[in-house]
This record gives C-alpha cells, structure tokens and sequence, in this order.
C-alpha cells in the first residue's frame, strides 16, 4: 500500500492563480513528402533565425522553433501557436512541398554527417551558435540531435529562486507521471539508430521500425537526450548556489576527451566552442531547468545568480502527433495542476542517491512505462508506477478545483480526470496510440509520421488566412533579416577574440 502523505495545500488565492503564466517552444523538423529530412537552407519568409522572436532553429537548419510569449490563458497561447504555424506552412507552401514532421523522434535521415547545422550568419554571435552545434554533433552525433520535444515554460505571482527549486525537486520525483501520460514516442526509425548499442527490437519482420512494446517516451530513454559524459555533472537543486556552483564547475574545467578533440581542427576550422564538459548551459541536458531571461550577451548562468529564477521550463514533453499544434489545452491544463502540486507538496533536499534513484525511474518508465508491472523506487520502498501516479493524481484534486473556480469553468478538473483514464487504460496513451498508428501503417514509423505529418499541414492550411496578422509576421521578418545585417555590422575585432572574451569564468558569476 501506498502511504498517503498526511498534508493539505495552502493554495495561492485566486489573482495569484490567475497570474500563472505559460509559453511554447515547439522543435518540428522540416521534411520532404516521402518523409525524408529536408536540407533546404531555413526558409526566406521566415527571418532570420538569429534575431526573430518567434521563428528560430534549433540543432539543424531543418529544425524549426516556433516561440510563443508568456500568457495568462491557456487558449490564449494555443492561438498564438496556431497562428505561427499557419504562417509558416503558408511560406513552406509558397516555396515548395515540404512539411513539420509530426513526430519527436525524427524522420528518415541522411548519413550523420550529411545532416545540415544550423546557420545564423556571419556575425560573432550567429558563428558561435554554429560551431556550438558543431561542437554537439562531435560530442554526442547529429542524429541525436534532430529530437524535438515541446518545452512548457511556467510562472507563479510571488515566488522566488527557493520556491521554483522545491517545486523543481518534486518535478524531477514525480516526472514519470508525465512520461507516463504524454510520452509519445515508443518507436522509432531503424536509422536513428544505426551504428548504436540500443536493444530495441524489430517491429514486424520488415525491419521498418524499432520499438520496446511498453515504451512511453524512447525521447527521453537511453537513445534520446541522454549523456555518459554528463553523468559526471552532479547537480543539486537544492538551492540557487549549488545548482551555479555545479554548472560553473561543467562550464570551466576542461573535459580530457574533449580537450583531445581541441577547439580546431588542424586546418583552423572550429570543432566546438570549448574543451569544458560543457560548451555552454544550454548543453546541459535536463527534465525541467530554472530560468532568466536574459540580456543581449548575458551568460544564462550569470543572470540566474544575478536576478534569480523566473520561471520553469518543463523540457521532457514529446509531441503529441494526434495533436495538430503538438499539444493541446487539456494537456497544459494538466501540466498547469501537475506544476502547482510539485510546488504545494514539501520538497526535502535531494541527496546523490535520490538524484541516481529518480534517473533510473526515468529510464525504467521511458522503456516500460505502460507495464502493469512496472515498479519504481520511492524511498526505501517499491511501489507500482499506477499505484503511485493514481495516489498524486487524487492529491490533485483540490487545485484542478481551485483553478476552476478562478477561471468560472470546469476544464482544469476535466483535463484531471482525463489524466486519471489514462491510468486506468493505458491503451489509451498517446504511447500506446503511436504504437497502434505504426502498426497499422504496416509497421513501418516513417509511413505512420508521413501520415500524421500530410493530416497536420492540411488542417493548419485549411484555416481562415488573417491579411492583417500575415502582414504582421512578414513584418516581423524583414525586422529580423535587418536586425541580423545590423548586428554584423557592429562587430569589432576577430571571432576568436569574441569566443575568448565570451568564455571567460568570470562572466558566469
């Protein structure tokens, strides 16, 4: 039996409930119509990805990022989302055939190193971000990094830098809910995995897919966002301190394997920014992080010491490929109540073993997660993943309720009890749902994301066009091409003396 923690929330009142604010990144990689990468340059109508607000790339010239804003309603950000979408399968239209793929783990890819970088033109700036991913393809290979995800950002009124790490804690204890109710991605290409130790197995006899039959999210397992070499990194979170003083260390002291590698190559050209274990922060790969926006050439790490947290970002959603915008309101209703009860519950402070604890429940619940079987540890103790996800589900009652009668409707505890029939049929999984799409397309991943791919671009095209809000984006890209001309323009002195200057510990502080 599970114990029932004996505590009640203290919910925020209802302006502070009402203040939660919520934004999207959404990665989707650009594709041809048999399902193939595309290695088009990023799209003219687009921007440029360096300074556009909305519209960026992430890993590959062929992963686009659409970048909603903060805001107060969750529909509110949805249409945001849609709206950017429909921008740009309009500009993918007018320059051919290619579409979003619909699915985190990617497409048919070409041979690793054929795999496009992104570009961000010629300025200091905009060749760092190049010869950062440069640096990623050499450390962990290019294929690994075409996943995309969706990243959730989220904010409470009143909280500071200790409240965002206490609910950052229970996050990561209670991660595999989430893994469990959303992951989508259970199967995958066969190339995606070539030359890896991956023990998946053949979906059918033709050889078409990869799969593990409970997996939940293969994105957020063993072959997706995961690092040997990061394992060395021991992060705390239990404080603001000792999370910066853990990052300072990865991002300053050399890394033997990637100082053999160098920051050139003989002929001069860059292999990565630096020899440390980490580049840069954002190559620490992590579930959820503690953020601060920051200033133009701030150090990420040095605004987080300096101003303190601002919001979370939840990094371990897949896309929902059933989904046109990858997600929908029911979810991020759900990941709204899921955050507040990580932030409500008591967060002790986590210990080396805890933290080697909650890794293992992530890696068992991305391979197996749908397993009736399935048990993780808690505490000193095993328990059934739906024993214990059923028990904090309940636990969530009392603020899907609050949040419905801040907003006079009843969708946060709908979007609670739809959570909670996922427990209970777990076929009912977006997982168990891919798994079944794939299977019906003959085995075979690339035809099933193929399909969802072409149903995605129809529906965003088939919406009503807005002259007014396409005036605006188009607006919005050729501010971005000239803000880009004008930061190259303003550069002084070489780009090593940049990288140099750019790199030093004390900017981290």
């Amino acid at each position: 039996m599970l114990p029932q923690p004996p505590f009640s929330f203290d919910i925020p009142a209802t302006e502070r409930l009402l203040g939660i604010r919520r934004g999207i990144e959404k990665e989707g990689l650009r594709v041809l119509p048999d399902g193939s990468l595309a290695l088009t340059p990023h799209p003219q109508g687009l921007g440029s990805p360096l300074t556009h607000p909305l519209i960026t790339t992430d890993y590959s010239e062929a992963q686009l990022e659409l970048i909603t804003g903060a805001h107060l309603g969750v529909e509110d950000c949805l249409d945001e989302l849609r709206a950017i979408h429909h921008y740009v399968y309009g500009c993918l239209q007018e320059g051919g055939d290619e579409m979003i793929w619909a699915a985190s783990m990617p497409c048919t890819l070409p041979t690793d190193e054929t795999i496009p970088l992104a570009r961000y033109g010629n300025s200091h700036v905009g060749r760092s971000k190049s010869i950062y991913r440069m640096g990623l393809g050499q450390r962990y290979g290019r294929r690994m990094q075409t996943i995309s995800g969706i990243h959730y950002n989220w904010s409470l009124p009143g909280l500071g830098s200790e409240d965002y790490f206490a609910l950052i804690r229970n996050f990561r204890r209670h991660a595999f809910v989430l893994l469990y109710l959303f992951g989508a991605s259970p199967t995958l290409c066969p190339c995606f995995a070539q030359d890896r130790q991956h023990g998946l197995l053949d979906l059918g006899e033709q050889g078409q897919s990869l799969y593990l039959p409970y997996a939940t999210s293969l994105r957020m397992g063993r072959l997706g966002y995961q690092s040997d070499a990061q394992s060395n990194i021991h992060v705390s979170y239990n404080s603001l301190e000792g999370y910066a003083n853990s990052l300072h260390e990865a991002l300053t002291h050399p890394y033997p394997p990637y100082e053999q590698l160098g920051v050139r190559n003989p002929g001069g050209d860059y292999n990565q920014l630096d020899t440390s274990l980490l580049q840069i922060e954002n190559e620490f790969y992590s579930s959820v992080r503690p953020k601060r926006n920051g200033q133009r050439g701030e150090r990420p790490l040095h605004a987080l010491r300096e101003r303190g947290v601002e919001y979370v970002e939840v990094r371990l959603m897949d896309i929902n490929p059933f989904e046109p915008l990858g997600i929908s309101a029911s979810t991020m209703r759900m990941l709204d109540v899921f955050l507040l009860h990580c932030l409500l519950s008591p967060s002790p402070a986590d210990t080396p073993e805890e933290v080697e604890a909650l890794n293992h429940n992530q890696q068992l619940t991305a391979d197996r997660g749908r397993d009736p079987s399935l048990t993780l540890q808690r505490g000193a103790e095993s328990v059934r993943l739906v024993d214990w996800a059923t028990a904090i589900l309940e636990e969530c009652q009392p603020l899907a309720a609050a949040l419905d009668a801040a907003h006079h409707n009843q969708a946060y505890s709908a979007a609670l009890g739809q959570a909670q029939e996922l427990l209970r049929q777990p076929q009912l999984t977006p997982s168990a749902r891919v798994l079944e799409g794939t299977r019906a397309h003959g085995n075979s991943f690339k035809d099933f994301g193929l399909t969802q791919s072409l149903h995605t671009r129809e529906q965003l095209l088939s919406l009503p066009r807005d002259p007014k809000l396409q005036a605006t984006f188009a607006q919005l890209s050729a501010a971005s091409i000239q803000a880009q001309r004008e930061i190259e323009a303003a550069d002084q002195g070489s780009f090593e003396e940049w990288r140099q200057a750019y790199l030093q510990p004390e900017n981290l502080l």
